[in-house]
This record gives structure tokens, sequence and C-alpha cells, in this order.
């Protein structure tokens, strides 16, 4: 099974060799990303998810609750994710930010991804 974008079961997705236009920046560091997300929310039409800087991943999308933890490898945001019931499993993932903007794709950056803002 192809490994999905943090978010990708449940938002829209588009091929990566998209995903670097738009003016994204790499988020280069655990800091860096703990610093963008500390405090805020990331949503999507009914989605509404919360990444805590101690590794936790916590919401709900279209009603269904969203939970799974999160670590930083490297350069990349690698999460465990469940949609439900339902375990998306492993996938490592660039990410990137434009204005309240922040892209996860998947696959160390190869794959699909998600767009989700930050409020």
């Amino acid at each position: 099974m192809k490994r999905i974008a943090f978010g990708t079961a449940i938002a829209l997705t588009a091929p990566a060799a998209e995903a670097v236009a738009e003016d994204f920046v790499t988020v280069p560091s655990r800091d860096a990303f703990i610093d963008l997300v500390t405090g805020r929310e990331l949503t999507r039409l009914g989605i509404r998810l919360e990444v805590t800087p101690d590794g936790e991943i916590a919401g709900s999308a279209f009603g269904t609750e969203v939970s799974g933890a999160w670590q930083w490898d490297g350069n990349y945001f690698c999460r465990d994710l469940y949609f439900g019931e339902q375990d998306l499993g492993p996938n490592c993932q660039q990410v990137a930010v434009s204005g309240d903007t922040v892209r996860f794709i998947s696959d160390r950056g190869t794959g699909e991804y998600a767009d989700l803002r930050l409020r």
C-alpha cells in the first residue's frame, strides 16, 4: 500500500512534482517545526488537528477521531497515525510552509502531499 501524507487520507492530494512550487520553504529542523505548530491547530475542510511538542497528534476529521505520535528524524516529520480504528501506519514526510499553510509531503518528500492551514 502506498504511504500517504499526514492527513492525506482525509484531505485532497496532488503529486509531489508540483509540491515544491508556490513559494513553500522546507522546515529545516524539529525546533523550527515545534515553533510553527505549538499552540495552533492544523485545519482543512472539516479537519482539526493538534501536533504537540511532546510527540502527540490528536484531533478529528469529519467526525472521526484522529490520533497518533510523531518524532523528527533528520529533516523529516515521521508519524504513526490512526483515523478512527484505521491504522495509516508510519510515514516520514518533508514539511514545507508558505504563510499559514503547512505542506506535508509523504515518502520523504517524494510522494503525495496534503496542505493544512495553521489557525
